[in-house]
């Protein structure tokens, strides 16, 4: 098991728009070790997004490494960041995306029946309810979206993420949507799993969030112009 989760060296991107070339990453270096809590903070068009999109393996960059794990995934096709994306990384986002007529458990069971583990039905299951308890909706695992708070609409959301045991939990926005109680709710769930020896990562605009990470990373111009420890000036 490497001690770095996240090894980013010289990390550009390019994107090629008529004649004009946009240069969303300018040469980012990242660190980051297991079980760590890092957020992401940046102004629209900082290149934060396309960070987020490298990291969760979505996007390849143009120049420099990145391995995820100890794997090198900077030079992977679409298909294989596929296969290293649903191994490796949870995603949480702004929006819930949970099936409005299926249950908790349900929901958190879907990705690990297109996840190609070679799980049972039983051990999906089991996974299932394994991570809808570790978020704090034990008794509500057969409950529809419609029967749950925002907060717990989000907590499965998270849950769904865990279920394949992944190396990072990336989570982009996860409380935009969120009242302020919701919101304090679901960061209290990240900071159990980190507690727990989760790496957490999470992008976003929201101080409240930023303050429950151990490192605010803050990017500008498609740089990272500041990496410092929680409660550092």
């Amino acid at each position: 098991m490497p001690d770095k989760v996240i090894e980013i060296h010289g990390l550009t991107k390019v994107y090629s728009m008529g004649e004009v070339e946009v240069r969303a990453l300018a040469g980012v270096d990242l660190l980051v070790d297991v079980g760590e809590f890092i957020a992401v903070m940046g102004p629209s068009g900082s290149g934060k997004s396309t960070l987020m999109n490298i990291l969760g393996c979505l996007d390849r960059p143009s120049d420099g490494t990145y391995k995820l794990d100890g794997i090198d995934v900077s030079t992977l096709n679409r298909d294989e960041r596929a296969v290293i994306r649903n191994a490796k990384i949870g995603f949480v986002f702004q929006s819930f995306n949970l099936l409005a007529r299926t249950s908790a458990v349900e929901n958190v069971e879907l990705p690990l029946i297109y996840g190609d583990l070679g799980w049972s039905r039983e051990e999906r299951h089991k996974a299932a309810m394994d991570a809808l308890h570790r978020v704090g909706l034990k008794g509500r695992e057969h409950n529809h979206p419609s029967q749950l708070s925002g907060g717990q609409q989000q907590r499965v959301a998270v849950s769904r993420a865990l279920g394949g045991k992944p190396a990072i939990l990336l989570a982009d926005e996860p409380t935009g949507n969120l009242d302020r109680a919701s919101t304090a709710d679901v960061l209290g769930v990240f900071d159990r799993l980190n507690a727990m020896g989760r790496t957490v990562v999470v992008i976003t605009h929201e101080d409240e969030v930023a303050a429950h990470a151990h490192r605010v990373i803050r990017v500008s111009d498609g740089l990272i112009v500041s990496d410092l420890l929680a409660g550092v000036a």
